[in-house]
């Protein structure tokens, strides 16, 4: 079966059944992390589709290109399942009739009902923000949950390429933060014991280096 789109003369109506409103975009369907973070109870609420994210995974779905096909029908297909789960309260927004981009119809729905967004959308988050609106940005949300580190913790690594320094190593920790390794460029495919030295903060996100524990 496929997505309902409920018949709303008014959504002040459906703002009346909207408990605890959590709002999905495009970008944070199909990135699909957000399903699996539903399916382990980290966010709980209605999660809420409006029409316009609907017309535009449909596009996605229709595209010539292929691996933009594949991402809209993963897209409508995870939404499909979570419609169906009946643990798990969904429902479409209909805002079919207002003549404004989707960004903007998210963004009014969710003052609207009282709900969040959650995206993947970096200039989203920030407008909605503009317009007091809550936005729970997925790549924020993954920096910050990345483990942390002081200078003079260890950690086990395996080396699995070469740092782009001299005699350097690099490794990753299992979510998928970089680790350079000092002298690690003889020791690829090896597990070592490393001694985080400095940790520097970049635009995608921490990277820690560290000594080899001997």
């Amino acid at each position: 079966s496929r997505l309902r789109r409920p018949v709303v003369a008014d959504n002040k109506v459906a703002q009346k059944n909207l408990i605890n409103p959590l709002f999905l975009d495009t970008s944070a369907i199909i990135d699909a992390r957000v399903f699996e973070l539903i399916r382990i109870g980290v966010f709980t609420g209605t999660f809420v589709v409006v029409d316009g994210v609907l017309d535009e995974l449909k596009h996605i779905a229709d595209s010539k290109d292929t691996a933009k096909k594949e991402r809209g029908r993963k897209g409508l297909t995870l939404l499909e399942s979570l419609r169906k789960d009946k643990s798990i309260k969904f429902d479409t927004y209909n805002d079919s009739s207002i003549k404004k981009p989707v960004d903007e119809r998210i963004i009014d729905a969710a003052k609207i009902t009282g709900g969040k967004i959650i995206t993947c959308d970096f200039n989203l988050a920030k407008k909605a923000q503009i317009s007091n609106v809550i936005a729970i940005d997925m790549y924020e949300m993954a920096n910050v949950l990345k483990t942390t580190a002081l200078p003079g913790e260890a950690f086990f690594i395996k080396v699995v390429q070469k740092g782009k320094g001299d005699r350097q190593g690099v490794g990753y920790l299992p979510d998928g933060t970089m680790v350079v390794v000092e002298d690690g460029e003889d020791l690829l495919e090896q597990t070592v014991k490393v001694i985080i030295s400095r940790v520097i903060q970049t635009d995608v996100g921490r990277i820690f280096f560290g000594k080899i524990v001997v």
